[in-house]
């Protein structure tokens, strides 16, 4: 649906005879009001879904109950926005749970019954993921939670967690929304591998690790993959960083840290339940795996959906086996750490504009009185790093501009 809906948008329009010039493309960036409110509006929803599931995430509630609650709950919200738009609307990430060491997102199926009865227990570390999207336009978060009272080794991990993503974000402000930057001292954007480093530092305080290979990308209508790329600990035969944050931009900003050391391997027993279409076209031969494949297409697009989210989940487990094979489908591996130890993951979509970085959808902000450490980040470029604002103040900028137009005049 999403891809049908992108091509009729991007068409031209039949002009009517006496009409002489052609209809003007639509555009689809940041500099169209319209595209920035369908956003905003997707990353309310996934907010109020997520805080929806955060709640429901107590002792002896399944890691299944969740995700089926969110995947209602973000149909039901997109559907009573934009009525009577002939739009697309939906789930762009569906709702994952992954706890203690899965990594990655994960959700299991109704019909695995193993997978099924696996209970959330106090103490436990889990990370939610979720995501809207109107029009194409996606906003997908993550949130990392402690079920239960927090223990010293979580409390740990959460503050690292927090830390560095509020660094990583400052380290993605371009030089022309860099508050410190000026025509006498432009800023210059750090490279991948200082952003790595950077992160590495504060991690290790909390004795945490970066999560190798992590990987934010830029985000565009109906892609949540795009072609610009942030790469973290790039891993061996792991893509390097591509390109860099520019003001315009909206990217899925992901971090993960580990108690362990950093190094992920496919969970053994779990099963690859989420997907995405590739750009793989391809004539399959069994009819489970058209049936499949076409159904894909009509409900998803070019976003990743869970099997359970198809009408028959045993039709479908049998039907993605040859479009998985074939490459049409993509599965996504069921990671975690190699040690077994605890992990957090965080998603932000966020925006570039010259006024700084703005959190369309990010995980909530941590409570500081209630997770506390007493290991603290010391070190002063660190600090000074985190104290740099994300946005420009209103009207900061035409402050700045006076000063320094009388500057000239001086």
């Amino acid at each position: 649906m999403a891809d049908e809906t992108a091509a009729a948008a991007t068409a031209p329009a039949t002009a009517p005879a006496t009409a002489t010039p052609a209809t003007q493309e639509v555009d689809y960036s940041l500099n169209n009001p319209d595209v920035f409110s369908k956003y905003k509006d997707a990353a309310e929803i996934a907010h109020r879904v997520l805080e929806a599931v955060i709640k429901l995430a107590v002792d002896g509630a399944t890691v299944l109950s969740l995700c089926q609650e969110g995947d209602k709950l973000l149909d039901e919200e997109t559907q009573k926005v934009y009525k009577g738009k002939k739009i697309s609307k939906g789930i762009a990430f569906p709702t994952t749970v992954s706890p203690n060491d899965i990594l990655t997102p994960y959700t299991p199926l109704s019909t695995d019954l193993v997978e099924a009865a696996i209970v959330i227990a106090s103490g436990d570390v889990l990370k939610i993921q979720l995501g809207a999207q109107i029009d194409g336009f996606p906003a997908i978060i993550s949130d990392t939670i402690v079920v239960g009272e927090p223990k010293p080794d979580r409390n740990e991990l959460l503050l690292a967690t927090h830390y560095c993503n509020e660094a990583l974000l400052r380290l993605m402000l371009p030089a022309d929304a860099h508050p410190s930057s000026t025509p006498e001292k432009p800023y210059k954007a750090p490279t991948s591998y200082v952003i790595t480093e950077t992160l590495k530092k504060i991690a290790a305080v909390y004795d945490c690790t970066l999560v190798e290979s992590t990987t934010s990308f830029v985000f565009a209508r109906n892609e949540i993959e795009g072609k610009k790329r942030l790469v973290l600990l790039p891993g061996e035969g792991i893509p390097k960083s591509e390109g860099a944050p520019e003001v315009g931009d909206v990217w899925g900003v992901e971090l993960s840290l580990s108690k362990g050391s950093g190094k992920v391997k496919e969970v053994p027993g779990k099963r690859p339940t989420l997907h995405r279409k590739t750009e793989t076209k391809l004539l399959l031969k069994r009819e489970t795996s058209r049936t499949t494949l076409n159904e894909v297409l009509k409900k998803f697009g070019s976003f990743p959906f869970g099997l359970r989210q198809l009408d028959d989940e045993r039709t479908a487990k049998m039907g993605i086996v040859e479009c998985v094979r074939s490459n049409v489908l993509r599965q996504f591996e069921v990671l975690g750490d190699k040690d077994g130890a605890i992990t957090s993951r965080l998603f932000t979509t966020i925006a570039i504009t010259k006024a700084g970085i703005t959190k369309l959808a990010g995980p909530s902000p941590i409570d500081l009185e209630k997770i506390t450490s007493e290991k603290k980040i010391e070190d002063e470029a660190i600090l000074e790093l985190l104290a740099i604002p994300l946005k420009e103040a209103k009207g900061a900028s035409k402050k700045k501009k006076k000063k320094s137009v009388k500057k000239d005049e001086e």
